[in-house]
């Protein structure tokens, strides 16, 4: 990938990295750990893959995006605050009554968000009902949609699997954010999905596996994606969990926790110091 363009998605990531910490902290709750692993994977959609505009929210040949993961909202609202979609001081509001930035994402008040989430299995579900119209309209949008692994334990998740590939929606491409844990624990011991990438292969999907964090890879996967005509694409993302702030990367225990003001602080420090 040209450097500049390395460049400027590794800032971009880094901003939705601050941006989910901050709501997060300010709100005294929510999901840092996913959402930071998922940051990479915002920045390239949203910065260099999909055909949108935050002036035109509800264009129709825009592109659709679906956090099947609802949890990890900050790490979208961050994304969509630096697209330009609504102010980055509105973080600050996450989760309070009066704020249309929700624990989890809301269509209905929320520029940017083209579909509620929340309810494990539904997100990946109403991505392959968007793709599926955009089919039968004739419509040139593609869907792109982040799923969990603990989220591939839900059995609506391999319905909807079934029927991506039944009604061969390779306008469709999932991301299967792989960070191993969940708010119980490993996903390997609370509820072992492995193999993912053969499990998506026998329900019809082009499989592609990644490492969540490589832009190029990531890059790769998307153009594959495109490419492939007459399946539906996962993409199975190796990510570390509470990527780029080291005292979260990996640890189980920042699934749904927010930092103290000394934790927000190193956190911060550690994703500026970069710069």
């Amino acid at each position: 990938m040209e450097q500049t363009k390395l460049a400027m998605l590794q800032e971009k990531a880094r901003e939705i990295r601050l941006g989910a910490l901050e709501a997060v902290y300010s709100a005294s709750s929510g999901h840092p750990g996913g959402s930071l692993s998922i940051s990479d994977i915002l920045a390239y959609l949203y910065f260099e893959e999909m055909n949108v505009d935050p002036a035109e929210p509800k264009k129709a040949d825009r592109d659709r995006f679906v956090l099947s993961k609802g949890h990890t909202a900050p790490a979208l609202y961050a994304t969509l605050a630096a697209k330009g979609y609504f102010g980055k001081e509105n973080l600050k509001t996450l989760r309070q009554v009066d704020s249309f930035l929700q624990g989890h994402p809301d269509m209905k008040h929320t520029p940017g968000v083209d579909m509620s989430s929340g309810s494990l299995g539904l997100g990946i579900s109403a991505a392959a009902g968007m793709a599926l119209s955009a089919k039968i309209s004739g419509d040139a949008y593609r869907v792109y949609t982040i799923l969990g692994d603990g989220e591939s334990e839900e059995g609506q998740v391999w319905e909807a699997a079934m029927f991506s590939a039944h009604y061969k929606l390779d306008n469709l491409c999932a991301f299967i954010d792989w960070n191993g844990l969940q708010i119980d624990g490993k996903v390997s011991e609370v509820m072992n999905p492995t193999p993912l990438d053969e499990k998506f292969a026998a329900f019809g999907w082009n499989v592609l596996v990644i490492d969540a964090h490589d832009f190029d890879q990531i890059a790769a996967a998307c153009e594959a994606a495109r490419a492939c005509k007459g399946k539906p694409t996962a993409v199975i993302c190796k990510s570390v969990k509470g990527k780029g702030v080291s005292f979260m990367e990996n640890q189980v225990g920042w699934h749904g926790k927010a930092p103290n003001k000394e934790q927000y602080e190193a956190a911060v420090a550690e994703l500026t110091a970069s710069v």
